[in-house]
């Protein structure tokens, strides 16, 4: 493992614009350098490198990071392989951790089962293309398919023989320990005795990121009843099918450049579909999708299609793969092949140019296939109609964002010809019953009086909440080490000047009032300031800049980089001076926190209307209507503040 001081003097090296620079065409503009991203097609530069920061970021695809994860995107490199990389450019040697005793037999083990995977990997291919019973059944097989060579070498396809031991034998025979060949389940034992796994099987490697095989998936060629149709490696210390799509090795350069990712469910779907030349598929390697296989798809793409036959059992399974999509605030479209096809068959069928036509023209938002799907089983049955309404709106409450689920809940209501409000109260009520769960069933916010602060500049623009808390983690991120002035009494009642870090104002100011974000980024980016909140130190931008979640990553590069910058000779000019945020610091950060506070308020307050026009007991209703009343006595005091005109 590379040393932490190796890490720091790695990083204190590198020059961003000298790294992306050999990838990119780079040319000055102001402080920034500027060229044609490439992540994606475009003629007008809007990539965008900052060597004060050490960050680049593109405004077109949203790209961001430093030259750590710019390899890592580009070049697809591992964590430890760009730093190598980087090293060797900077001369740094590197120095490595020893491990303990323990940690190095579990990586010999590890690299043990690696290198008896790759083996067998390339045992079970020889097999297929040069022994009598592989070409005669397991080429058959996978020509009849309509398989390629090129293809079948591609993904490095294989066959077993169907003799009981034969692999064993021959993994034997190489000096392969028996302890690894049952850790891979390549083998198993039975009263004393190994034999195959796989036999008379044609076989399917399972790669990693970088290519390196963990394991396999076998399919069996007869009839026999007995007998599962597929089978495939079992968990070991390599294996984890959880955390493993199939095809990813292969797809993840497309899926990033295209911006989608297509899921299927099985391995000759993903090859026939790579062979159409749609090239940005994966599987999900026989296992119900897992929201570390989510996480993985999202280093590439946040959006994802979820390609199905019309089998009941995919389309349960689709549904339980929107739910989960959706949780970890991806977008998620379906395609329903017609009857009788799957993604497979359908490549097979017809050219490459009109499977691309199919699944361009057949994708349909999660609402208008669940809704097309299940609306004539409803039979016109209110109450069969309602349960539909619900699940729906149990799908749209887990939506993060909450544009998309405004946007979501207008088509619901127009699909399924149902009152707008009432499904905002239901989707509310949904939330609000999740948050509680979550939360230890805490009781609600609340939001004290705000505290008055003279010259705040008046603010009219309506903005989101979710741009308001973006705004409070800009702020952090940008001016979190900085200092602000305020005056306080002395134990003699005397005003004295205090110096407080804009960070620990905002942790204090949040802790206080008992505040959180919806965006589950803004959170985790909050609560790193808050744990350097207890040890009186703040973090620095390469604590985000590598974070190991890549929505914060992104969300710290996002907010630290502008594609504007207004030019001193400009300015010099016109004799225009601009007075900057930092100059005001003061006033921007009270601005920047009464609007987040105002702003949750206006959505506490139609939280409160809504239920109260669901309200059904008079009791219920004289309580929300209180309610309602001291909200908006708290929302007049921060609009006043803030010098705000309310105009509802």
């Amino acid at each position: 493992m590379i040393t932490p001081e190796t890490k720091e003097k790695i990083m204190d090296a590198v020059r961003i614009e000298e790294v992306v620079g050999e990838f990119v065409n780079l040319k000055k503009r102001g402080v920034n350098l500027i060229g044609l991203c490439p992540f994606h097609n475009e003629k007008t530069p809007s990539f965008n490198v900052n060597p004060a920061r050490g960050i680049f970021k593109c405004f077109g695809c949203g790209k961001g990071g430093d030259a750590v994860s710019f390899l890592m995107d580009h070049e697809h490199y591992t964590y430890p392989e760009a730093l190598k990389y980087l090293a060797g450019k900077y001369g740094i040697e590197i120095e490595e951790e020893a491990p303990s005793p323990e940690q190095q037999q579990a990586m010999d083990e590890k690299e043990s089962l690696f290198n008896l995977t790759a083996f067998a990997q390339k045992y079970y291919e020889e097999i297929l293309h040069q022994h009598e019973e592989g070409k005669a059944i397991g080429m058959t097989y996978f020509k009849e398919r309509g398989f390629t060579l090129e293809t079948i070498k591609k993904f490095g396809l294989g066959y077993s023989l169907a003799q009981w031991d034969a692999f064993t034998q021959h993994a034997k025979k190489h000096g392969y320990k028996k302890e690894y060949l049952l850790k891979t389940s390549l083998t198993k034992e039975k009263d004393q005795q190994m034999y195959d796994s796989f036999r008379g099987r044609v076989i399917f490697p399972i790669q990693n990121l970088s290519g390196r095989v963990l394991g396999f998936g076998a399919r069996i060629l007869t009839s026999e009843k007995n007998k599962p149709k597929y089978i495939n490696t079992a968990e070991s210390d390599i294996y984890h099918k959880s955390k493993v799509l199939y095809g990813l090795y292969f797809a993840k350069s497309t899926i990033s450049r295209e911006d989608n990712c297509y899921l299927v469910e099985g391995y000759t779907d993903v090859i026939s579909m790579h062979q159409a030349g749609i090239e940005n598929v994966i599987a999900s390697s026989g296992t119900s999708l897992t929201s570390e296989q989510i996480k993985l798809i999202r280093r590439y793409t946040s959006n994802i299609t979820l390609l199905f036959d019309g089998d009941p059992a995919g389309i349960k399974a689709a549904f339980r793969g929107i739910d989960m999509i959706l949780e970890e605030g991806m977008n998620v479209r379906l395609v329903l092949f017609p009857d009788g096809e799957d993604p497979d068959s359908y490549a097979r069928k017809y050219r490459p140019v009109e499977v691309k036509e199919f699944v361009e023209k057949n994708a349909l938002d999660f609402i208008s296939f669940k809704t097309r799907l299940l609306l004539g089983e409803t039979q016109n049955d209110p109450i069969r109609k309602a349960g539909l309404i619900r699940e729906i709106s149990q799908t749209i409450s887990l939506i993060p964002e909450p544009i998309a689920r405004t946007l979501y809940i207008q088509q619901c209501s127009e699909l399924m010809e149902i009152d707008e409000r009432l499904l905002v109260a239901e989707v509310n009520k949904l939330r609000r019953q999740k948050m509680q769960r979550e939360r230890g069933h805490e009781p609600p916010q609340e939001l004290p009086e705000p505290r008055p602060e003279a010259g705040i500049q008046p603010e009219t623009q309506k903005i989101t909440n979710g741009h308001q808390e973006r705004e409070v983690i800009r702020m952090l991120l940008q001016h979190g080490e900085k200092k602000i002035e305020f005056k306080v009494a002395d134990e003699e009642g005397r005003p004295v000047d205090i110096a407080i870090r804009v960070a620990d104002f905002i942790v204090d100011d949040f802790s206080d009032d008992k505040l959180g974000f919806d965006n589950a980024a803004c959170q985790a980016i909050f609560d790193i300031y808050a744990g350097h909140r207890l040890k009186d130190t703040t973090p620095t931008e390469q604590t985000f800049f590598n974070h190991p979640e890549p929505l914060v990553r992104e969300l710290a590069v996002d907010l630290l980089s502008t594609p504007y910058t207004l030019s001193d000779n400009w300015k010099n000019r016109h004799r225009i001076f601009v007075k900057t945020e930092e100059e005001n610091l003061k006033l921007s950060l009270i601005e920047v926190l009464y609007a987040f506070k105002l702003r949750r308020l206006e959505k506490m307050i139609e939280e409160n209307q809504e239920q109260l026009k669901a309200a059904t007991e008079e009791e219920e209703a004289l309580q929300l209507l209180d309610n309602d009343s001291k909200l908006k006595a708290k929302r007049s005091l921060f609009a006043k503040e803030l010098s705000r005109i309310i105009t509802r």
